[in-house]
């Protein structure tokens, strides 16, 4: 299923999908990381504490990136125009 997915990857970077490449592209990466997750580190067959650690990590991942991207989309709000340009 990996190497299908990375050749599907392949294939899609091939074809201009316009807005939707960034879309299909990290739908295929997600697809491949639950893959890894759940079969090859065993998080399948774990005990709760493991998914437990598993998920408080995606939690902390899903903040960072919030923190992250709320200081980006917010950067040119306060730039004041520069004049004579």
């Amino acid at each position: 299923a990996l190497m299908v997915l990375t050749v599907l990857t392949w294939l899609v970077a091939q074809v201009d999908l316009g807005w939707a490449n960034d879309i299909v592209a990290l739908t295929i990466a997600f697809t491949k990381m639950m893959l890894v997750l759940l079969f090859f580190m065993h998080v399948r067959h774990s005990t709760r504490m493991t998914i437990l650690t598993a998920a408080a990590g995606f939690f902390w991942l899903a903040i960072m990136l919030f923190y992250t991207l709320s200081d980006y989309f917010t950067r040119g709000a306060s730039v004041l125009p520069v004049l004579g340009k």
